[in-house]
C-alpha cells in the first residue's frame, strides 16, 4: 500500500507553525499575521478572477496572484537564514500596475468625491480586495518596524490597492454601472 499524503501534520495543534527555514513561531506572530493576510487577499483575488471582468483583467489578476505568492514567501522566510533560492518581487511588477492604472484611468471620469462601494458585484469585490490589500500592507509595515521585511512588498501592496480601486471603477463602467458617489447629507 502506498504512503498516503495527508494534509494535516498535527505540528500546529499547540498554536505554533514553522517559518520557511524551520524556525517555530506562534501562529499569532506578526510575520504569520502578515503573510496570512496576503494569503487572504490572494484568495479574494481568485474569487474576483472568477467574475465577469474581461480576459485582460483576469490575466492581470492571475499575474498579481503569482506575485502575491512571491510576497508571501518573502514574508514567511526566516529572516535569520539565507533564502537565495526564493523568488523576489521586481520593480517591473510595480511599474506594470502603474501602467495598467494609467491605461484604465484614460476612460474614467475624474473623481471629485469619494465612492461608495456597490452597484456591481465584481466592482464591489474589487473594493473588498482593496481593503484586504490595505490591511496586508499595514501588517507588513508593522512587521518591518521590528523585523526585517523587504520594502518592495510594501510598495507593491500600496500600488496594488490603487490598482484595485481603479479596477473597481473600470469594471463598473464596462458593465454600464455608475460610480455611487458619496454626497454628505450634512
Amino acid at each position: 500500500m502506498p504512503d498516503e499524503r495527508k494534509i494535516y501534520t498535527k505540528t500546529g495543534d499547540l498554536g505554533e507553525t514553522s517559518l520557511l527555514g524551520g524556525t517555530r513561531v506562534s501562529k499569532s506572530h506578526e510575520r504569520v499575521e502578515a503573510y496570512g493576510t496576503i494569503d487572504e487577499l490572494n484568495s479574494f483575488l481568485g474569487l474576483l478572477r472568477d467574475q465577469p471582468v474581461g480576459d485582460h483583467y483576469k490575466s492581470m489578476l492571475l499575474r498579481i496572484q503569482e506575485n502575491l505568492f512571491v510576497a508571501e514567501a518573502m514574508v514567511a522566510a526566516d529572516p535569520g537564514l539565507s533564502h537565495k533560492t526564493l523568488p523576489a518581487l521586481k520593480d517591473e511588477e510595480i511599474l506594470l500596475l502603474e501602467n495598467e492604472i494609467d491605461e484604465m484611468n484614460k476612460s474614467l471620469e475624474e473623481l471629485s468625491r469619494f465612492i461608495l462601494p456597490g452597484g456591481y458585484a465584481p466592482s464591489s469585490l474589487c473594493h473588498i480586495c482593496r481593503t484586504v490589500c490595505r490591511r496586508a500592507e499595514r501588517a507588513v509595515i508593522r512587521l518591518s518596524a521590528t523585523k526585517p521585511a523587504d520594502e518592495i512588498i510594501i510598495r507593491y501592496l500600496n500600488r496594488l490597492s490603487d490598482y484595485l480601486f481603479v479596477l473597481a471603477r473600470k469594471t463598473a463602467k464596462d458593465a454600464g454601472a455608475d460610480d455611487t458617489l458619496w454626497i454628505p447629507s450634512r
